[in-house]
């Protein structure tokens, strides 16, 4: 089969490669499209993920597509030419944290990664616990959102934003629409921060109230607040840009009694200073919601198969997978491409 292989730092060759063996447990997945998104470029770019990737490895993870063999253990509900999304990790539900809820966080978290090639294994964990069979009237393309979307939604009930509330997402790359998206589909007003006239385009569009560039602010925080009422902040700010700027602006964004959703991890060693009398004082919860459950990866089908949210919104092109290498040079630049749909 056809796979996009990483080597290494912005290392990526097409290439032939074997057609992966299936465990009794297993199933096989024709991939008929992948999605490529941000957690994708910055393995391209670093070269290798500590938990999800080491190179040499077929990676992408944002996939749909139909059974095309399965182990002989699999359950029978899963049968070959089934349309199918799996998530890109299930949990053990035996360790510490999964026993206190936390399945996300996972002591032996199983990822899988592989959707950039024809052919998808799928390891029997996630199997039983995180595929889904996609409704006849939801795309391929569609339901690729799911694995995000999941992320997005678990963020959202972590955050308790609630209808009637003004809530700020920072931040308009396709994670950060999708926050818009849903909030606003649930009646929160939603003002949002991004940095390109068609990510502003993008977010009112998709249900913000006020779209804000921040490169035509001279203070953004300020400029929140005044949006607000009697600028007192907003009730939840949700980071999903991911730098010691911008989470510092959130906390100084929300309200008294508000939350701080830092979505948006930093890179690894940055420093982040906030004012712990105005922690203290004005009550801010400060939350990082990190990756989904397999509660959410089913809501996210959810609301995919409810139109709540559709590919035309974030995918901007289709390319076939020998041109992924190309893609992925492209988005280096920062050229404001939201989705691209990979086509093996």
């Amino acid at each position: 089969m056809t796979a996009a292989v990483l080597y290494g730092r912005e290392d990526l060759k097409v290439e032939r490669v074997a057609i992966p063996t299936l465990a009794e447990d297993e199933v096989l997945l024709r991939v008929k499209v992948a999605l490529t998104c941000g957690t994708d470029l910055k393995v391209w770019r670093q070269g290798y993920h500590p938990r999800m990737i080491v190179p040499p490895a077929i990676f992408g993870h944002e996939v749909a597509g139909i059974v095309e063999a399965v182990g002989s253990a699999v359950p029978p509900e899963v049968r070959v030419g089934m349309r199918a999304v799996p998530a890109n990790s299930a949990p053990c539900n035996q360790c510490l944290f999964c026993r206190k809820g936390a399945a996300n966080l996972c002591e032996d978290l199983l990822f899988n990664n592989g959707a950039y090639a024809e052919f998808l294994r799928i390891p029997g964990r996630i199997v039983r616990q995180n595929l889904l069979e996609i409704p006849d009237h939801v795309s391929f393309t569609d339901a690729a959102l799911v694995e995000p979307l999941a992320c997005v939604l678990r963020a959202i009930a972590e955050t308790r934003v609630m209808a009637g509330d003004t809530a700020v997402v920072i931040g308009c790359g396709p994670i950060g629409l999708m926050f818009v998206r849903m909030l606003a589909s649930r009646d929160v007003r939603v003002i949002a921060l991004g940095k390109r006239s068609g990510q502003i385009e993008a977010a009112l569009r998709l249900g913000a109230a006020h779209a804000l560039d921040v490169q035509h602010l001279g203070d953004p925080v300020q400029e929140v607040r005044s949006l607000t009422e009697r600028s007192l902040g907003a009730d939840a700010v949700i980071e999903a840009v991911g730098s010691p700027t911008t989470w510092e602006w959130a906390v100084r964004m929300v309200r008294r009694g508000g939350t701080v959703n830092l979505f948006g991890g930093c890179p690894r060693g940055s420093e982040v200073r906030f004012d712990p009398s105005l922690l203290h004082y004005s009550e801010i919860t400060l939350k990082s919601t990190f990756h989904h459950t397999p509660r959410f990866v089913r809501e996210a089908l959810d609301a995919v198969a409810a139109g709540q949210i559709a590919a035309r919104d974030f995918v901007t092109g289709q390319v076939p997978l020998i041109e992924l290498p190309r893609v992925f040079e492209h988005m280096k630049n920062r050229n404001g491409e939201l989705k691209v749909a990979v086509i093996p």
